[in-house]
């Protein structure tokens, strides 16, 4: 039986294809049940047992879960679906291909709740594993009491990104904030960047996930309609002109996602995409070691395209 008084949290985890995975996570939360109030595992179009290996994992382990069924085709929707029905006054969402790490779950919330009782969220750090290789991640940056300086620096990229998994928040102050559908990446950006522009924030030292990521598949975001999906992604992140966000701090965001972009289609080998994407790069305000960053891609594409050009063929006599 739960403790009376013990706060509560709702989890969300937005699956798609999910049935290889979920049971791993699922059982991944299995430790922190006493302070989970309610698990929605938000199964979008999935094609496999997704919604059955969830359910019947739930049942071995006592979670209380219920499944959402969703045709959003898109994780922020899934979440926003789950955001509108969650019901505890605190809010932990980590993907359906993830892990939690034992404990994770109720240091963020101590720290939230009696450490430093006025916070609106609590960040923690997280492990990478990608294409199975681990590292831990470096803790967040200093966080001031302006909220609005929290968000600049969190676009500026002085101040860690958070992983859906490292972080707890408050209902409250989600409020009606959810995040942009139908963007094909940074999405989660942009919507912690609004959260954190209205909150207070704690920061836990210990890593509270395990983040799986394929550098392939994450890569291959930007390379499919690279322009066209760039475009809706720098639509969205002006909307965040709403919050009272710098526009220093938006362009900077811009310089960042266009040198990633830059970086990937490098690597593959276009470079005349990669070397428009530096232009938007370069033309972002400078910010940290991105200078050196634009000089040493730049560098390498125009040497990559120099020694990659097809032999001047000789003239007929």
């Amino acid at each position: 039986m739960r403790r009376q008084g013990l706060e509560e949290v709702s989890i969300i985890i937005a699956a798609h294809n999910a049935a290889q995975t979920i049971a791993r996570t699922l059982a991944s939360l299995v430790s922190e049940k006493e302070v989970i109030g309610e698990v929605l595992v938000v199964d979008d179009c999935s094609s496999d047992a997704t919604a059955a290996v969830a359910t019947e994992t739930a049942l071995r382990f006592a979670l209380p879960m219920r499944v959402i069924k969703s045709s959003c085709r898109d994780a922020g929707g899934s979440r926003n679906s789950a955001l509108e029905q969650a019901r505890c006054p605190w809010v932990y969402m980590i993907d359906a291909d993830d892990r939690h790490l034992e404990g994770g779950l109720r240091t963020l919330l101590a720290t939230a709740t009696k450490a430093q009782p006025t916070a609106d969220m609590a960040v923690g750090a997280f492990r990478r594993r990608a294409d199975g290789e681990e590292r831990s991640t470096k803790m967040p940056g200093v966080y001031t009491a302006s909220g609005l300086a929290n968000a600049c620096a969190y676009l500026d990229g002085r101040i860690r990104s958070i992983a859906v998994g490292s972080a707890l928040v408050s209902r409250r102050v989600i409020g009606e904030t959810r995040f942009p559908v139908g963007l094909a990446y940074d999405e989660d950006t942009l919507f912690w960047a609004r959260v954190i522009a209205k909150a207070s924030v704690a920061v836990v030292r210990q890593p509270i996930f395990i983040y799986f990521v394929s550098a392939e598949r994450s890569d291959d975001r930007f390379t499919v309609r690279s322009a066209g999906r760039f475009l809706e992604w720098r639509l969205a992140l002006r909307r965040l002109r709403s919050c009272g966000i710098a526009e220093r701090s938006l362009k900077v965001r811009e310089g960042l996602v266009a040198l990633k972009i830059a970086r990937v289609h490098n690597a593959r080998g276009d470079f005349a995409k990669a070397a428009r994407f530096l232009n938007v790069a370069e033309a972002a305000p400078p910010a940290g070691a991105n200078v050196w960053r634009c000089m040493r891609y730049r560098l390498k594409v125009t040497l990559r395209r120099r020694f990659s050009a097809p032999a001047a063929q000789p003239q007929r006599a």
